[in-house]
């Protein structure tokens, strides 16, 4: 990959990022809305279906070869299922937590799982060992949760009391 291009990738990987404490938000504010969480996940998944039909027929994606697809591992298919624990989690947790300190555990959870996949070759990535360097990206990151939430309640008051002076 060219330099340009991992810069664009990684820009949009930026942009997805910040996407995801929105879609909380949203979601959660919906799921109070609607009564409760679990509306919420039904009504963004089936938005989700009618934001890519459109995408998909006009780059005419040909149609799924769902008998080659059936005959992969079990696992193939639990992205779905990932996805309802995801969203649900998210809008139940992001109101309690803070968007923040949620995020922050998400992305933890996320390095720390990415790199056991990349290190044992799981769900079809490439290799990629873990390295001290690696270790200890990820547990910086850890760490970086674990003051979040600890941060004492002076810290967090000061905080406001620096913005409403500002």
């Amino acid at each position: 990959m060219s330099p340009l291009a991992s810069l664009l990738g990684l820009l949009i990987a930026c942009a997805a990022g910040a996407v995801v404490p929105v879609q909380a938000g949203a979601n959660a504010a919906l799921g109070r809305a609607l009564g409760h969480p679990l509306w919420a996940t039904l009504i963004s998944l089936g938005v989700s279906v009618l934001a890519i039909l459109p995408v998909m027929l006009a780059q005419r994606v040909p149609a799924p070869q769902l008998a080659l697809a059936a005959k992969g591992p079990l696992w193939w298919w639990v992205g779905g299922v990932l996805g309802v624990f995801y969203i649900s989690s998210a809008l139940i947790l992001a109101p309690k937590l803070g968007v923040s300190n949620f995020i922050a555990a998400v992305v933890a959870g996320q390095m720390v799982a990415s790199l056991l996949l990349d290190h044992f070759t799981l769900a079809g990535f490439a290799a990629q060992p873990i390295t001290m360097a690696r270790l200890i990206g990820v547990l910086l990151i850890v760490a970086g949760v674990v003051v979040m939430q600890n941060a004492p309640a002076v810290e967090s008051g000061l905080g406001r009391v620096a913005v409403r002076g500002g």
